[in-house]
């Protein structure tokens, strides 16, 4: 049975859900024998998102707004006549404050000087008789993030042979802490960088011990970047906490306070815009009505629309968002059948059903699990026709289908080694969980929801190696986050499990190793990040952030099994409350 014949009917097919839905499944001992991964009801009820409402969504906010933006237009014109610092200063806090999109073009004219005139060969414009340490790190690292070429060599001032930093720089708290941030976008084999970071982060722990001595709020930016970098962070996700940490600094420049003001109303206006977004999405999951049939499995609609967010907060990615929190949600209830509900035999009829794309396959399965595939029959169908649409693209079906039959059957093999009790080797666990971690089935999603030109197999055979690495980083953020209580009840092995028994390592050292896999694939992101050609580099930077995603869910535990584990105050931030 091929969708691609039905794509016209999917709001007919939604109905067929809907009958599905008054019927019952009958008791049973397979039924009776189902696990539970016990996870707790959801908190964010229907009724409270649907009473979100935002006052910054008014005509007059849209005039202020233009006003400001206006305003900073010309803080680049003075710039001119400022020195190179006031200039990469202004460029940080533009970004930092989640306001890139309204100077790309100053951003673009201010860096290409900078990148012609104050670099040409090789030279390093803040190197005096002692140097300057944060505006070198802050240099290079406004650089890197915008694709422009700069060595790791203008460090070589400030750093000796063996990594450390030189006593000239030591109690250069701000100096350090940027080229942390700074060794954060090394590449392979750029070792005074990385050298460089493992020292800074023992250097700066211990110094923000002595918070007397050091500024307070150069302490905050400390303790914040110790816990995940800015290059690893969602930078919508982060821009509520950089404008409340620019307001108690009252060292920055006095341009800070239009900046600020334009930063608070945009934040606002975009949060209006999601609340927005955010109740449709509620409806459209409450009418599906599929928490009722798969009782079992997590009911997580605002997670979802808050890592839809994360990859692409923009207001020209609407549709994207809409789309991406249903496949989001999808990921996590077919990810529930296959580790928690589903016997190894049912489990097969439903990954046959995905590969044939047959609703006829399911005829023997429970009846939750029919519905299942039924609601991800109609959704992708409807996504693959409206990409078409809306983006003028052919073949998109074929792609979407694909992806799914890899995730369910990489989820097939999991649970395969839980019923045989079997733990696998790690390579092995790793070459099937890159698939698993359902990164390479966003992606996919991603690249055929945003606009760019490329075709779908000639930007894979180029960027292979980009979506593994974001698939595995995903991957192992996931088990580092959620192996405890997977062990707990007893699910299939997760990496650390698999590393420590492959080399009769403690839990200790394999989270170490697996922190070190981790920033490894940062690094060669990091080389694909900045090898890009213009025109995607957009896209490049929505694939980036599913890895990104993945650290924001797991830095604090299992952000989608327990919403109380740091997404609860994440999401009222940022999707609830306006800054004032």
């Amino acid at each position: 049975m091929d969708c691609g014949m039905h794509l016209h009917n999917h709001q007919a097919d939604e109905q067929h859900i809907l009958q599905w839905q008054t019927k019952s499944e009958p008791p049973s001992s397979v039924h009776d024998q189902r696990r539970s991964a016990n996870y707790k009801p959801n908190i964010w009820k229907y009724d409270f998102v649907e009473s979100l409402n935002s006052k910054f969504d008014g005509e007059c906010y849209r005039i202020q707004i233009q006003k400001l933006i206006e305003d900073v237009k010309d803080l680049f014109g003075e710039c001119k006549e400022l020195g190179l610092l006031d200039k990469l200063e202004l460029i940080d806090s533009i970004q930092k404050l989640g306001l890139n999109s309204y100077f790309e073009k100053e951003i673009k004219e201010t860096l290409d000087t900078i990148a012609s005139v104050e670099l040409k060969n090789n030279s390093n414009p803040f190197i005096s008789s002692e140097g300057d340490l944060y505006a070198t790190a802050l240099l290079f690292k406004i650089l890197r993030q915008h694709d422009y070429k700069v060595s790791q060599d203008v460090f070589g001032v400030f750093i000796d042979e063996i990594g450390t930093l030189k006593k000239s720089t030591f109690g250069d708290v701000k100096g350090m802490l940027e080229l942390l941030e700074a060794s954060n976008l090394a590449l392979e084999g750029e070792n005074i960088l990385d050298e460089a970071k493992a020292f800074l982060m023992v250097s700066l722990r211990d110094t923000n011990t002595m918070c007397d001595d050091i500024n307070r709020c150069i302490s905050k930016h400390v303790a914040y970047a110790l816990k995940l970098s800015s290059q690893r962070r969602v930078q919508w996700f982060n821009v509520k906490w950089h404008i409340k940490a620019y307001g108690e600094d009252n060292t920055k420049q006095a341009n800070m306070t239009t900046l600020l003001e334009l930063a608070k109303l945009n934040f606002n206006m975009v949060q209006a815009t999601l609340q927005k977004e955010l109740r449709e999405a509620s409806k459209w999951w409450n009418n599906l009505g599929l928490t009722k049939n798969l009782d079992f499995a997590r009911d997580r609609m605002v997670e979802c629309f808050m890592c839809a967010v994360g990859l692409a907060f923009e207001p020209q990615y609407k549709s994207f968002r809409k789309s991406l929190t249903k496949v989001i949600n999808l990921i996590l209830i077919i990810d529930d059948v296959y580790d928690v509900y589903g016997s190894l035999e049912e489990l097969n009829h439903f990954t046959k059903a995905i590969e044939r794309w047959d609703v006829r396959e399911t005829e023997q399965l429970p009846e939750c699990m029919k519905i299942c595939f039924q609601v991800l029959y109609n959704m992708t169908c409807e996504i693959a026709y409206e990409i078409e649409e809306e983006k003028g693209r052919n073949q998109v079906l074929p792609h979407l289908r694909k992806v799914w039959t890899d995730f369910c059957k990489a989820l097939l093999v999991e649970a395969e080694w839980y019923n045989k009790a079997d733990t696998p080797s790690f390579e092995e666990y790793l070459s099937n969980g890159w698939i698993s971690s359902s990164a390479s089935l966003i992606f996919t999603h991603a690249f055929f929801s945003t606009a760019h030109g490329e075709r779908m197999d000639e930007f894979l055979h180029k960027n292979e190696d980009l979506v593994c690495n974001i698939s595995l980083i995903l991957r192992l953020l996931n088990d580092l986050g959620t192996s405890a209580a997977e062990q707990e009840r007893g699910d299939a092995a997760s990496s650390i499990l698999c590393y420590m028994r492959e080399v009769n390592a403690s839990e200790e050292i394999a989270r170490k190793h697996i922190k070190g896999m981790i920033d490894n694939a940062w690094m060669k992101i990091n080389e694909k990040c900045f090898t890009q050609v213009p025109e995607i580099s957009s896209f490049i930077n929505i694939t980036t952030n599913i890895a990104r995603v993945g650290h924001s869910l797991y830095q604090d535990g299992d952000g989608f099994g327990d919403q109380e584990q740091g997404t609860r105050g994440q999401i009222q931030s940022l999707l609830v409350e306006p800054l004032s």
